[in-house]
């Protein structure tokens, strides 16, 4: 190798170096963006971006009442099977009407799920749930602070969930 590349190839490494530096002093001197739970807490701003569990949306008219038509369209495209829907079973002609019996979605002639269950500890955030939707009532919850020691507890029923923030909603208002 001679000295003219040596040369060449030294300052090629320097350039290198410099740039790299300086991007590396730009990053420095903007604010930090890590949040150091639990001294203190993620602004509602910053959440735009943020994918928590997947959650029922209301109709317009009755934000207690999800959207969802309880066609399975979300279970059959989710890759992790962490979503069980179960819609009543309709009573046939000459049986007795017990208590109500559910099976899974899809129901002959059910509009609504009966439960709607989804198991985040299973969930990949993958959010092919809610493209499948044709009735488009799933997204994703903007709640960060979702932690416990038990995994039972990441097994949500979303149907709760969605009348508790409806009528929590409804509280607030008045």
């Amino acid at each position: 190798m001679s000295v003219s590349q040596l040369i060449e190839e030294a300052y090629t490494g320097l350039k290198s170096l410099v740039i790299g530096l300086g991007v590396t002093g730009k990053a420095l001197m903007q604010p930090g963006v890590t949040v150091l739970y639990p001294m203190e807490e993620v602004e509602r701003d910053n959440l735009v971006t943020y994918r928590g569990h997947v959650e029922l949306i209301g109709k317009e008219e009755d934000p207690a009442v999800p959207r969802c038509v309880a066609c399975g369209a979300c279970v059959k495209a989710c890759p992790s099977n962490c979503i069980t829907i179960l819609c009543p079973i309709a009573v046939k002609e000459g049986e007795e009407a017990g208590p109500v019996k559910m099976g899974p979605a899809p129901q002959k002639g059910s509009k609504t799920p009966g439960e709607f269950i989804v198991d985040f500890s299973l969930c990949s955030l993958c959010g092919q749930c809610a493209k499948t939707c044709p009735v488009d009532s799933l997204q994703f919850s903007d709640n960060p602070y979702m932690v416990s020691f038990d995994r039972k507890d990441f097994r949500i029923d979303l149907l709760a969930r969605l009348q508790r923030m409806a009528r929590d909603e409804a509280h607030a208002g008045e």
